[in-house]
């Protein structure tokens, strides 16, 4: 093997351990060069980049950020986590149409400028210091908050995880908001979106970078793609936020779209603020990539209406299996046994009050061939004029390690699926915000069941606390999501967010045999 290769593994090996976004495979072993890797060893990342949505544009909006990172072996002595300011605005129907007013691009009509402005240092919002393993919160309020760009080094990159909730007393959206805030990408599908008349409905665009991004947004209703004026190359400038209302890039209302997103250039955070008139709002997260077979994690037991809405990319129509996942077992909704989704459209069914209940999850199987779908449920609970709703999107797997924040004793309910075999999976209840002993518990998930998990909360926690889990199976995937309530004035006011991987190992190769020797 020459330098060449050598420094070309070396340079991969340092972009996975600082980005955490690159994971690397092994060459094989039997391959003509003798091989240079065996098996992969998983090692923590030491840089990972968060991004935060703008919260609201209310008045009466009360937010609460949460910062946690739990305690991996391997890491640095040293690190840090922050949040700090974006710039751009509020939500407006401006703010979708900058290329009619020359602000499309970072080198027209003083688009130089504004980029340079946003290049400016801000002062954080929040600020993670401590050891890893406990919480830290801020808090915001008002309807001029700006979104949120986050970066964790050293000790705290591994597996940091962010909450964004946000409380709003009065108004369209009324309730509680919540979202986990991601890292950016380059691709995101929302599928359970609304462009009818009482929905307002916003795609926030963050970008972290130095550089613009330049982004499409297609919009596919009950019909196929619905004809856009202007969702294609909308520019958002560096360290910059565009909210943009999903009603001004169409005409056509449609109770229920799928939205997708795709960066030409650069990358961004991407996040749906759905707001209902009278049934409150929450944050849409982007579904899972497209797959055959997908699980949607962690449906409340008492919710009063389920709606699935079920996309499929491509001309290909897809038939999908519906089950539920209960504690006893998958059961079958009575009279949706299956779905028929046509390529290219979007297709929503009525669930009821599927639940019944008990703890559940939707699992998504092909009937015959495997088609990649995307999905996503809204639910609602309460009854008459205390309805609320929320969304739970078809999710990624809990994979080696995930995290909840921003919990507390009465609020909080974790539910985990294993559709496919009996795992086991161990749950950390973590310090407080305030204070606290750490607890930890393995729990046992029969195969095909969903099950609630009473998580002990040490009597000593105080303020809000981290959940994370680990499964210990390795044949069986596991799947999860926290529910969060803050019930006020009559209204069941909650939010859902599932819990992927945190990403905070990458696999790097191991050398089969000493390198150095081979620099000569």
């Amino acid at each position: 093997m020459n330098r060449t290769t050598l420094s070309l593994i070396a340079g991969a090996t340092a972009l996975a351990a600082v980005t955490g976004f690159a994971v690397l495979t092994a060459p094989d072993p039997t391959a003509a060069d003798g091989g240079v890797a065996t098996a992969a060893a998983r090692l923590p990342v030491e840089r990972s980049s968060l991004l935060c949505p703008t919260p609201s544009s209310s008045d009466l909006a009360e937010t609460t950020y949460t910062s946690f990172t739990p305690v991996t072996k391997g890491t640095e002595s040293e690190g840090s986590a922050e949040l700090r300011p974006a710039t751009a605005g509020q939500p407006t129907e401006e703010s979708t149409k900058e290329g009619e007013e020359g602000e499309k691009g970072s080198g027209k009509d003083g688009g130089e400028e504004k980029a340079a402005e946003s290049a400016k240092p801000e002062k954080p919002v929040l600020e993670h210091k401590q050891e890893p393993g406990k919480p830290v919160t801020a808090e915001t309020s008002g309807g001029e908050e700006p979104a949120l760009l986050g970066t964790a080094e050293g000790r705290f990159a591994p597996g940091w995880t962010v909450q964004q909730t946000t409380e709003v007393a009065a108004g369209t959206g009324r309730g509680l908001q919540g979202v986990t805030c991601t890292a950016p990408d380059t691709e995101f599908w929302f599928p359970g979106a609304s462009t009818a008349t009482e929905r307002t409905d916003y795609v926030h665009l963050t970008n972290p970078d130095d550089s613009a991004a330049v982004v499409d947004i297609e919009v596919y209703g009950k019909d196929g793609v619905l004809e856009t004026e202007v969702g294609e190359g909308i520019t958002v400038r560096p360290h910059s936020s565009e909210p943009v209302l999903l009603s001004t890039l169409t005409d056509e209302e449609q109770t229920d779209v799928t939205v997708h997103v795709v960066v030409r250039s650069g990358r961004v955070g991407a996040a749906v603020q759905a707001l209902d008139n009278s049934l409150g709002g929450d944050w849409l997260a982007a579904s899972a990539d497209p797959a055959g077979s997908l699980v949607l994690p962690g449906i409340p037991k008492d919710a009063t209406a389920v709606r699935l809405v079920v996309f499929t990319p491509g001309n290909v129509d897809a038939d999908l299996k519906v089950q539920l996942a209960s504690p006893s077992g998958p059961i079958t909704p009575a009279g949706n046994e299956t779905v028929h989704v046509k390529g290219g459209m979007t297709t929503a069914v009525d669930l009821g009050d599927v639940t019944r209940g008990e703890a559940g999850s939707l699992v998504l199987t092909p009937t015959d061939r495997s088609v990649p779908v995307v999905a996503a449920v809204r639910v609602l609970r309460g009854k008459g004029d205390n309805q609320e709703s929320a969304f739970v999107p078809a999710a990624r797997e809990v994979g080696l390690r995930a995290t909840s924040v921003d919990n507390t004793a009465k609020g909080s309910t974790l539910a985990v699926t294993a559709p496919e075999g009996a795992a086991k999976v161990k749950v950390t209840v973590s310090a407080g915000s305030e204070g606290g002993t750490p607890a930890t518990e393995t729990y046992t998930i029969k195969a095909g069941t969903t099950q609630n998990i009473e998580v002990p909360v040490p009597d000593d926690i105080e303020g809000t606390y981290a959940l994370t889990v680990e499964p210990e199976s390795d044949d069986a995937p596991v799947y999860a999501s926290r529910t969060l309530t803050a019930p006020d004035d009559g209204v069941p006011a909650f939010t859902v967010q599932t819990l992927p991987d945190d990403r905070g190992m990458v696999a790097v190769p191991q050398a089969k045999e000493d390198l150095s020797v081979l620099q000569k």
